[in-house]
């Protein structure tokens, strides 16, 4: 929940690019899954791939892949897209990127071999990553780029790599030793990425006024936007108790918070934000803020609650509508009906506790009763469902059964 009500407006070319960065869950990755047949074996957490918080490229975590290939058995593994509402399934650029990682390190001939489906559930046949991969060194994490061009079909219908919605590792060489291996920031980009970076430091501005906020067991963060299309993500760092300052996570472009899990009251913490680009490049760093857990009242977690469920309807609304999108992270174009009247009794209630001002509250009414004014209407009632940029309705089965009942169809 404290990701959900710390949104901003979404990044939906994020997600044009992203197949992996991280797991919400510090256990394993839900979108995953395994199976293996003896005596080969693949290590699972409830069917699902584990997950590294020690070592990773992009905190605060990396999948675990660990394995034992063995003649006469057999292990797969899949990773899947994250399936969120509304989200399209095309990826934009050619190349399939992901970090590798081995603590022991493994030779190419040893590592495993790769396919991916598409959206219709269409299949490559398999690739050998030995091709590409010559080894992964101990302790060094190395980038694999692999052309999306290489997968060719295995399907009777036309594969589409652009379409991909899975990617599937699978036993190849039964060698009998056990491997471990980590993988991160599984990415779709163009080929001029694989050039790699002339210099580590990025030519991105450092982000702006951090500030900070202490609350039970979590801290807020905010800064102030970058606007610049080299930005790729924000990485957040933390020095807890006065000691050394380690990553702490990553957020996308589109928004400038973190919410910082502590798990408990009176702990100090510090931070520290830096702007991170296509090649991985960080920026300097940010101003230092800080923070302390502390216990609270029940009244004061009731405010916090509020809030937060205000800064959701806030935050996430759509820049030219002041609408309430339809879901985050999502389709950025559609606004909700429904969610909008919750956003303008939202909106109410921020500035009678002090959230907003009276002024910031009105130029977001006047923002969404102008928008309201020029989009289309049936029988006087609006879609449930509208682009926000145009107003034009957003085709859904409530919108169907609408139209049904005034007999008048819509577009």
């Amino acid at each position: 929940m404290l990701l959900l009500i710390s949104v901003a407006y979404a990044d939906t070319e994020y997600y044009r690019h992203v197949l992996f960065d991280n797991s919400l869950e510090s256990d394993a990755y839900y979108y995953s899954q395994g199976k293996s047949s003896s005596p080969s074996t693949l290590e699972l957490d409830r069917g699902k791939l584990p997950v590294s918080r020690e070592i990773f490229f992009t905190p605060p975590n990396a999948l675990r892949l660990k394995w034992r290939s063995v003649p006469g058995g057999g292990w797969e593994a899949g990773i899947r897209v994250v399936d969120f509402r509304n989200r399209e399934f095309r990826f934009c650029e050619d190349v399939l990127y992901f970090w590798c990682y081995s603590k022991e390190g493994i030779a190419g001939q040893d590592l495993r071999s790769i396919r991916i489906l598409d959206a219709n559930r269409n299949f490559s046949t398999p690739v050998d990553l030995g091709r590409f991969v010559k080894e992964i060194p101990a302790e060094k994490w190395i980038r694999v780029s692999i052309p999306l061009a290489v997968f060719k079909s295995g399907s009777i219908h036309p594969f589409e790599p652009d379409r991909m919605v899975q990617m599937i590792l699978r036993q190849n060489v039964a060698d009998g030793t056990e491997h471990t291996l980590l993988i991160d920031e599984i990415t779709i980009d163009d080929g001029a990425t694989a050039a790699g970076a002339a210099s580590e430091t990025s030519a991105l501005l450092a982000p702006n006024n951090v500030s900070t906020r202490g609350y039970e067991r979590h801290v807020d963060l905010r800064w102030d936007a970058i606007s610049s299309p080299d930005l790729k993500r924000y990485v957040i760092y933390r020095s807890l108790q006065d000691g050394d300052f380690k990553q702490a996570g990553i957020q996308t472009p589109g928004i400038n918070r973190f919410t910082d899990y502590l798990g408990k009251p009176g702990l100090i913490a510090r931070y520290k934000v830096a702007a991170s680009d296509r090649q991985y490049r960080l920026s300097t760093f940010s101003n230092e803020a800080s923070a302390t857990t502390k216990s609270m009242s029940d009244e004061e977690l009731l405010t916090m609650l509020q809030e937060a469920c205000f800064r959701y309807y806030w935050e996430g609304a759509h820049p030219q509508a002041g609408m309430t999108l339809e879901s985050i992270p999502g389709d950025d174009r559609i606004v909700a009906l429904g969610a909008s009247g919750f956003g303008i009794l939202a909106i109410i209630v921020g500035v009678d506790y002090g959230f907003i001002t009276r002024e910031q509250g009105l130029q977001r009414l006047t923002k969404i009763v102008t928008f309201l004014e020029k989009a289309p209407r049936y029988h006087g009632a609006w879609s449930h469902f509208m682009d926000g940029d145009t107003g034009s309705p957003c085709p859904c089965l409530a919108c169907s059964i609408m139209a049904v009942i005034l007999s008048k169809p819509l577009s």
